[in-house]
């Protein structure tokens, strides 16, 4: 569906600039941005696939992931089509590089999408699989009505949204977990075909807003796996974020246009995991490896288990009230 789009200016008779998200494409008259869904048409923006759904699942708030945001419960998770980032190693590529014209989408609106959610017994709608970013308009109308629904909602992210559209749609938007693909500009501009300060911005501005975060950093062999970027990485989110921040080091696993790269080795992944915790992050987690300790929640204070995960299947057996049932201790956990 087409609908008129937020967030542009006109520039010239046939030229429009976007400020959706932090590349401001300055597009021509009969194409679009690099997103590949907002096209301008006579100098007006439109988005084109407002309600175009290209995924659809319940999943487990914990897959998006999210360790401390509602753990345990079930989360309705809608993707469409597009990316304003260009990602060589890409692990969703045939709907991030696809385009309106994608012979699978489904329209559904707003409406429908929290009809759905509470269908399949969700506590909560999530706006993932690709970036959400550039459906800001469906994204809005739909958080509103999540909010009127006694419904979370969340964003899994690469963190490239404007200010003024985080900042619209911030009261409605309970959580987001924003990818950080690597802590050097190089990487980005190389791998991403984007920038980095801009994503550091969003991770400061979001938590300023109130939105709880947590990070995900996929670690690639040779890219992005040095300890000295691990722990500039952990320094700045200590300084800017907090020492409670939960961030997921993500194991990389070969894709898209990196198949030539190998899989993370698990040594380079524990490495990692310590250097995290010696560094101060006091909630550091670890995805796509064999289950065990480095998916449970640790009492920062007395080392206890207060979460303990294998999979998705979550017992918070030592969680009582957002507290460490053995020595009191406030975890930050948001819980109804």
């Amino acid at each position: 569906m087409r609908k008129k789009a937020r967030f542009y200016k006109k520039i010239s008779e046939d030229k429009v600039q976007c400020f959706l998200c932090k590349h401001k494409c300055v597009i021509s008259k009969d194409q679009t941005g690099i997103c590949n869904v907002r096209k301008n048409i006579n100098g007006e923006l439109y988005l084109f696939i407002y309600g175009s759904s290209s995924s659809i699942a319940a999943d487990p708030i914990e897959k998006k992931p999210l360790y401390h945001f509602h753990p345990g419960t079930r989360v309705f998770s809608i993707g469409t089509v597009g990316c304003n980032f260009k990602c060589m190693h890409c692990q969703n590529f045939d709907i991030s590089n696809a385009d309106t014209d994608f012979a699978y989408l489904k329209e559904i609106s707003p409406e429908e999408s929290i009809k759905l959610a509470k269908q399949y017994k969700c506590q909560g709608i999530a706006f993932t699989y690709n970036e959400p970013t550039i459906t800001h308009e469906f994204n809005y109308d739909s958080a509103k009505l999540a909010k009127k629904n006694n419904l979370y909602t969340a964003y899994v992210t690469n963190g490239y949204i404007s200010e003024q559209a985080l900042d619209e749609i911030s009261p409605y938007l309970d959580a987001m977990n924003i990818d950080v693909k690597a802590f050097t500009e190089d990487f980005y501009k190389k791998i991403c075909k984007a920038k980095l300060q801009p994503v550091l911005d969003t991770c400061i501005h979001a938590k300023e807003l109130g939105i709880h975060i947590e990070l995900t950093y996929l670690v690639i062999p040779a890219y992005n796996d040095s300890i000295e970027e691990i722990q500039n990485f952990c320094r700045w989110v200590i300084k800017n974020l907090g020492d409670d921040i939960a961030i997921h080091f993500s194991r990389f696993h070969p894709d898209y246009n990196m198949k030539d790269v190998p899989a993370t080795p698990m040594n380079t992944m524990e490495k990692i995991y310590e250097t995290a915790r010696k560094e101060g992050i006091l909630f550091t987690y670890l995805g796509n490896v064999v289950a065990g300790n480095y998916e449970n929640t640790f009492c920062p204070n007395c080392g206890e288990v207060c979460i303990k995960r294998n999979g998705f299947n979550v017992k918070k057996s030592g969680l009582k009230e957002k507290r460490c049932r053995f020595c009191g201790s406030l975890l930050p956990i948001v819980e109804n």
